[in-house]
């Protein structure tokens, strides 16, 4: 476009040419999406979240569209971990875009194995911990909902990973910060959030659940102001890099969360109605910082004025 504006951030050790990333469950495992958008445009991609054997999932219905959002209860649906290796990776290799692998397990070993996979597979250049899963051993306890709970499995993962270790965080707990600060000491290098809120709906003429889980994820533009709360209070309770998830759907909002302080953003359930969005959030950036004068995007993170 001919704008001398770097674009580029640094997110726990990752290089990624702008701060736009691909939200994990949203893009598939980036084949889906490759005849729709430039992937070699995207500053990494989030590839669905891997458990470590396949999963089937949640019975249908598994999505409800909401007012400005959605319900979703996939139930972690995956091909696991060595397929995603053997039979996806291979693909994303060919592209100059950042693959982080988001993922998962019922117990604390299960998480450290995946992450041992992942550290000996090329192509890999981080890691994203969904810990909004439940610990079996723990009375199904969910790993994001306890800060004790939260600083054992990170604190386990990081030492079987020499990969950069993203910690995505669940908004369902009393004070997110007590949380974020666990994972900081626990070892992670950055903090993402945040993930689905908890949700349901109902059909008046059956009065049965919409979900048959009954209860579901919700995302989109309906949780924005909860996620943008939240981005800001981690923000200014750790020092790790903060990515903002939750309700992006223009380059406005991901302005809004970097000021906010997220040095990077996940766009999330607005490629699901248009698959080229984030291009257009990219180059929305772009357009707003030469209108702003600003040289670099990294200078808007944090810059809230209160």
């Amino acid at each position: 476009m001919g704008r001398d504006i770097d674009l580029s951030v640094n997110i726990a050790g990752i290089n990624l040419k702008n701060p736009v990333m691909v939200a994990s469950g949203t893009f598939g495992y980036g084949e889906e999406y490759a005849p729709y958008v430039n992937i070699n445009k995207l500053g990494a991609i989030i590839v669905k979240g891997l458990s470590l054997t396949p999963r089937n999932g949640n019975p249908p219905p598994r999505i409800v569209e909401t007012e400005a959002g959605m319900l979703n209860s996939i139930g972690l649906q995956n091909i696991g971990m060595d397929t995603f290796i053997k039979e996806k990776l291979p693909f994303l290799k060919k592209y100059d875009t950042k693959v982080i692998v988001n993922f998962f397990g019922d117990s604390i070993d299960e998480y450290c194995e995946i992450a041992k996979m992942a550290g000996s597979a090329p192509g890999i250049h981080g890691l994203e911990m969904n810990i909004s899963c439940p610990n079996k051993r723990e009375g199904w306890l969910e790993f994001g909902t306890n800060s004790d709970l939260t600083f054992r499995v990170v604190s386990a993962v990081r030492k079987n990973t020499n990969l950069p270790l993203i910690v995505k965080l669940s908004p369902n707990v009393t004070d997110i910060t007590v949380i974020a600060r666990s994972a900081a000491e626990a070892g992670a290098d950055a903090i993402s959030l945040i993930n689905t809120l908890s949700g349901m709906a109902i059909d008046i003429e059956t009065r049965r659940p919409k979900l048959a889980n009954i209860i579901g994820g919700l995302s989109g533009p309906a949780i924005k102001p909860v996620a943008l709360k939240m981005v800001w209070q981690v923000a200014r309770s750790i020092k790790l890099p903060v990515i903002g998830i939750g309700g992006i759907m223009t380059y406005k909002d991901s302005i809004e969360f970097m000021i906010a302080g997220a040095s990077a953003v996940q766009v999330g359930t607005a490629n699901f109605i248009d698959p080229a969005v984030t291009e257009k959030i990219i180059d929305g950036l772009e357009l707003y910082c030469e209108q702003k004068s600003i040289k670099a995007i990294k200078e808007i993170t944090g810059s809230i004025v209160t």
